[in-house]
């Protein structure tokens, strides 16, 4: 007789914080933010280094997070990280959606998927590959580009997501060259878009 697994009821959380969404699809729109702790990605340019340990972060309540969510009255609730699918968000987004909340997700993919989503924003990572059942649950394909190779793995990454994938381009925000590196590509790829970090440029959270 195979034992049954209990579903968690905490998560390990950065913070919590009621802003803009600044990035993809849904930029400019009232969000709530739950940073889960925990990611073994590893990308260098990280600007949440701090979110990598989830030890170094007291666990949280699925029932108060999804209280303090409905609370906020955003428009939408945007489960990130860190790497969120290194846990089982079934629970959360469970709770979250009991309320009548839309829940997006943004993850690299580097897990198999949990949880049940509005909008899934995935943000494919080469330290670290995404598992293969997560890219038919993508709505928006965001790759964040440095340099030329940065390109190639997103193209790559194309082939693999649906075709109403929204398909979009992130200059790293501390690589100058970036920007017109990304500016220049969609002028010859005009299936892609530029995403831009809008809350970094209004000095916002």
């Amino acid at each position: 007789m195979v034992a049954e697994t209990s579903q968690p009821t905490s998560l390990p959380v950065v913070e919590t914080f009621h802003s803009i969404q600044g990035e993809g699809q849904w930029s400019g729109c009232n969000a709530f933010f739950i940073r889960l702790a925990g990611c073994n990605v590893g990308c260098p340019w990280c600007d949440t280094k701090e979110s990598w340990s989830a030890s170094r972060h007291a666990q949280r309540s699925i029932t108060e997070l999804a209280a303090e969510a409905m609370a906020s009255r955003a428009r939408i609730i945007v489960i990130t990280g860190g790497e969120p699918l290194m846990h089982d968000l079934a629970p959360l987004t469970s709770a979250l959606r009991s309320q009548g909340l839309d829940v997006h997700l943004e993850t690299s993919g580097a897990y198999p998927m949990s949880g049940t989503y509005d909008w899934v924003t995935l943000s494919p990572k080469r330290t670290k590959p995404p598992h293969p059942s997560v890219y038919q649950h993508a709505h928006e394909l965001k790759v964040v580009v440095a340099d030329e190779t940065d390109l190639d793995w997103a193209e790559e990454q194309a082939a693999k997501v649906p075709e109403r994938v929204s398909k979009r381009l992130q200059p790293e925000w501390d690589t100058p060259k970036s920007s017109r590196l990304v500016y220049q590509y969609i002028l010859s790829n005009p299936t892609w878009r530029m995403s831009l970090q809008t809350h970094k440029y209004i000095g916002i959270h």
